[in-house]
């Protein structure tokens, strides 16, 4: 059934790829609405970007169940693993901390804190600059070494 409505999708090693781009967008995007309703003291945007924290919380869940599901099965070399996989892993797991946490705690003082308001709005800061730096190891893997899907050959060995 993926094959008819993807056909892309059957030369991906797996379906991590399909889930990534929902946290991407959501969570930076929510960041920027938490920003600009603190500053336009907009109560309204602010309820926008709980929204969109959540939504992207719960995405970031899925992306980073499914690139643990994933990661044994990829068909990179060792060392492409040593010097991408595992920050990729490891910066990706700590967003995902990081936004739970946030989440919980907007979700708590609905629509975002009043105490603390502006540690909420840092921690939203920090968490972005955590999943840009975390996506540019996993653009490495796939655009520089093909770990997203069978173009060439596998394994390709790291280099800088």
């Amino acid at each position: 059934m993926l094959r008819g409505l993807l056909p892309g999708a059957e030369h991906l090693q797996n379906i991590h790829p399909l889930l990534v781009h929902f946290p991407l967008a959501l969570l930076p995007t929510a960041t920027l609405v938490y920003c600009l309703a603190v500053a336009g003291r907009r109560e309204t945007w602010a309820w926008v970007a709980l929204w969109m924290l959540v939504l992207g919380t719960l995405g970031a869940g899925a992306a980073v169940a499914s690139g643990l599901w994933a990661a044994p099965g990829v068909m990179i070399a060792i060392s492409v693993k040593d010097h991408l996989l595992y920050p990729h892993r490891n910066l990706m797991l700590a967003v995902m901390a990081l936004s739970a946490g946030l989440a919980v705690w907007a979700l708590v003082a609905r629509p975002m804190p009043d105490r603390g308001r502006y540690g909420f709005l840092l921690m939203l800061l920090l968490m972005v600059a955590l999943i840009v730096k975390g996506a540019d190891y996993g653009a490495r893997m796939v655009y520089d070494y093909n770990a997203g899907g069978d173009a060439c050959g596998q394994p390709i060995e790291f280099s800088r």
